[in-house]
């Protein structure tokens, strides 16, 4: 398994691969996760983010082009690289099958290679012993390093906009990936009082900070389906997300508390009923209920047992050569 994610990372992509790894040690494959691939031995290569796994899918293509290659999308994958960049674009067509996060995904694959794509839902468990909630603020969480596909500080933005009798608090985690980031957050710490930044968690942190918020604001700009969402919804933590494929393919098109990407004001808006109306606070955690078991790890386990079931070469794929 290709992870272009160093050990010890903190990224979705390095945990998609770790979770992903222990899924298919319990279906008795034995499995090895590196940066790239090298010609190691292997019966089967699967590779996290077509561009950044290129080289190493395109190795392995070459080394033997029976082996099949399973290549796993991303969200800068999907929205950013595929339309216009070759290595993404030569990824696929060497692939045997596509892995996507979510239904909506599969449009955004050309045509000509839309037949390899499978979905697999990350899955996710309830935290076992939650702390409560702080009964003096009205917490909503932002999990994710800052980078700009994050639209990280949209939602310590809105907060700004609230009532003074609002209670809201933003409690925002992640490691700031580039020194401007880290001083915005900073400043936004000194001159929001709603807002605090934790820095860098661990998993374990993170996870418990989400099951103890009163919802998880999802500003993303780009997403290929965040695993934050299947946390948040197996621990009945309402999401408030920007209204994209990524967010959207996972809580479905009727979601109740989606805004359009960039709308400070609408967010404010979510932020503000959710506080004030039990009863939307309630129709959310029953959507959560609905979409629980989208994120079993069952129901993932099987994903994969399936997936690798049905690794053959589809006839007449164009596949490269």
């Amino acid at each position: 398994m290709v992870c272009p994610a160093a050990p010890g990372s903190r990224t979705g992509n390095r945990a998609t691969a770790l979770r992903w790894a222990a899924k298919l040690r319990a279906m008795g494959h034995r499995v090895r996760i590196g940066e790239e691939y090298l010609g190691q031995p292997c019966d089967i290569l699967v590779a996290l983010h077509a561009t950044k796994s290129a080289a190493s899918v395109r190795r392995s293509f070459e080394t033997n082009p029976k082996r099949p290659i399973i290549v796993a999308l991303t969200g800068t994958d999907l929205y950013r690289d595929l339309p216009e960049n070759p290595k993404a674009q030569q990824s696929l067509a060497v692939a045997w099958r596509i892995v996507v996060l979510q239904p909506l995904a599969i449009a955004r694959i050309p045509e000509t290679w839309r037949r390899k794509a499978r979905v697999i839902y990350q899955s996710a468990v309830p935290l076992a012993n939650p702390n409560p909630p702080d009964s003096d603020h009205f917490d909503i969480c932002v999990l994710g390093h800052l980078r700009d596909e994050k639209g990280p500080f949209r939602a310590a933005a809105a907060s700004r906009l609230l009532p003074a009798s609002s209670r809201v608090r933003i409690l925002q985690a992640g490691r700031a990936l580039t020194p401007g980031y880290e001083q915005d957050a900073r400043h936004e710490q000194s001159e929001n009082p709603r807002y605090r930044w934790l820095g860098e968690l661990s998993r374990t942190e993170a996870r418990r900070l989400l099951a103890s918020s009163r919802a998880l604001a999802l500003t993303s700009t780009m997403e290929g389906g965040a695993n934050v969402v299947s946390e948040a919804v197996v621990n009945a933590v309402p999401v408030l997300a920007s209204r994209i494929d990524g967010n959207i393919g996972l809580l479905g098109r009727d979601y109740p508390a989606c805004y359009d990407v960039g709308d400070t004001s609408a967010l404010a808006e979510l932020m503000s009923r959710m506080e004030r109306d039990p009863a939307f606070q309630q129709e959310l955690k029953n959507c959560s209920k609905r979409l629980a078991p989208l994120f079993s790890p069952e129901r993932e386990l099987e994903s994969w047992r399936d997936l690798l079931e049905s690794v053959e070469p589809i006839p007449g794929d164009n596949m490269a050569t």
